[in-house]
């Protein structure tokens, strides 16, 4: 039996590797060519010290100068000594650069294009290496437009269990993306990206969550919602999703799947423009409160545009409200779209 551990780098780069239950993390991280910062290998120096964001295992033996008790608390382990008692997230304080290791490169065929209104695409894709790909719920890869030398960061909407991979896209004017998909997108297509990337993903949830989608920014909840479908949930989980225009809207009947299946998992939307049909008009901002927040003790996954991100941290600021945990991530749709991802 082994454990599989995401080692999630400074630059944002994510990587697997297999640990048995009786072999330190290092150690499995230098079997697979990954090296991370490491000096004594005794538990004495605390180069390794790494946050771990998920999960269980064993610390080791170690003195305090390398690690202390209250930051072994906090979370904070020693690599070198740690054996893992479950799958682990580990916060790896370096570069994937200086660990000698980089994003992987994957090929894939265009399974699929699905239009769900002029203002959104989905599109999914078969993986050549399916069983060679591992992400976090949440993270996205960098795709190349077939025909350009331009890439474009997308986040996965589908589970890390799910076979298929899918991506939303909402259409931009001008965008590169947006052109392939709408005018020259063809099932068998061969599509090539690197990853996966990013900070923004799903963490072991120990108390109530709140997830906040603007537009597009669906997507990485939805990946989420899909690993929650496939473990045992024992706190609630509350999304909040809005959107521009009614067209702008998609997967409603794909979350109240969720919300059958999820126990303690609810959903809302709401339109900002004033003629929907929506129940709740407005921004998402309008459905937040303390006690949506739980009065601070909740984990916020925030994923929108920026002007809806820096909102929402705006109106939860003003509340007086300081959530346990604020991962978020902004996308700009645009013809040079980028993905930035923060979290605290």
């Amino acid at each position: 039996m082994s454990f599989q551990v995401a080692l999630n780098f400074e630059d944002g780069i994510t990587r697997f590797v297999e640990c048995r239950p009786d072999e330190t993390v290092a150690e499995a991280s230098y079997k697979a060519r990954i090296n991370i910062p490491l000096d004594c290998r005794d538990g004495a120096c605390g180069t390794c010290k790494s946050l771990c964001e998920s999960g269980r295992y064993d610390g080791g033996d170690y003195i305090d100068e390398a690690l202390t008790d209250d930051e072994a608390v906090f979370g904070y382990c020693l690599p070198c000594q740690m054996t893992p008692q479950s799958d682990l997230v580990l916060r790896i304080p370096t570069s994937s650069a200086a660990a000698k290791t980089a994003a992987a490169t994957h090929t894939a065929t265009l399974a699929a294009v699905k239009r769900h209104s002029a203002s959104t695409v989905e599109f999914a894709l078969d993986v050549d290496d399916r069983e060679g790909l591992d992400f976090l719920p949440g993270q996205y890869v960098n795709i190349t437009v077939p025909g350009t030398d331009q890439t474009r960061s997308y986040s996965f909407s589908s589970g890390p269990d799910q076979h298929q991979l899918s991506f939303l896209v909402r259409i931009v004017e001008g965008g590169a993306m947006s052109g392939y998909l709408t005018d020259r997108a063809r099932v068998g297509d061969r599509i090539e990206f690197t990853g996966p990337m990013g900070s923004f993903y799903l963490r072991e949830l120990t108390r109530p969550a709140l997830l906040l989608a603007g537009g597009t920014g669906l997507a990485p909840l939805l990946s989420m919602l899909e690993r929650l479908v496939r473990q045992s949930v024992a706190h609630s989980v509350h999304l909040l999703y809005g959107v521009t225009t009614d067209q702008d809207l998609v997967h409603l009947d794909t979350l109240e799947d969720y919300a059958e299946v999820i126990p303690g998992f609810t959903v809302d939307h709401c339109v900002a423009d004033p003629a929907s049909g929506a129940r709740n008009k407005g921004f998402v901002t309008g459905l937040i409160d303390a006690g949506t927040l739980y009065d601070g003790d909740v984990d916020v996954y925030l994923c929108g545009p920026p002007a809806m991100v820096e909102g929402v941290r705006g109106h939860i600021a003003s509340l007086g409200v300081s959530p346990a945990t604020f991962h978020y991530e902004k996308f700009t749709p645009a013809a040079a779209s980028a993905v930035v991802g923060a979290a605290r």
